[in-house]
């Protein structure tokens, strides 16, 4: 496949590094996610791209709340652990500080700060589904900066 002349731009289009949790219980699970944006001022809204084919995007398509952790510029302990991604039913908190959302799905502790959201409708995007969400809940935990993600090819990750 060649390189398409926009493949360096689209890249290099900035986003912000988040876990995405989702689950309760022994279920719950968390994925790195880099494609998110806010999209609505009120209500407050904001998308998310989830890969086709992930489990978590089956739980997302249902409604199930979620939580946006906003990791941190240098938190990289946190991509080591959530980038390797977790198949259903294995734990993906262990040595990981967490507490729970009202509707029980984890908060990294240690995060900048996070979103409770609450899809509300989607839309396939070629190999991507597109989560419009409301936030309900969130807070600021530190004011330090966000990791920000620029790739060096739009095709990839």
């Amino acid at each position: 496949m060649s390189t398409k002349q926009y493949d360096p731009v689209l890249g290099r289009v900035p986003s912000g590094i988040f876990i995405l949790t989702a689950g309760s219980g022994t279920r719950a699970t968390g994925m790195l996610a880099s494609w998110v944006m806010q999209a609505g001022f009120e209500p407050p809204m904001v998308s998310v791209a989830i890969k086709s084919g992930r489990y978590i995007e089956e739980w997302l398509t249902r409604g199930e709340p979620f939580v946006l952790n906003l990791v941190g510029d240098k938190q990289f302990d946190l991509l080591k652990h959530f980038g390797k991604g977790f198949e259903p039913d294995v734990p993906a908190f262990e040595g990981i500080k967490v507490h729970f959302c009202p509707r029980a799905v984890p908060i990294l502790s240690d995060c900048l700060g996070h979103l409770e959201c609450e899809p509300v409708s989607h839309f396939d995007s070629g190999d991507h589904r597109i989560f419009l969400a409301k936030v309900v809940r969130g807070a600021l935990q530190n004011d330090s900066p966000p990791m920000v993600h620029i790739r060096k090819s739009g095709s990839n990750y």
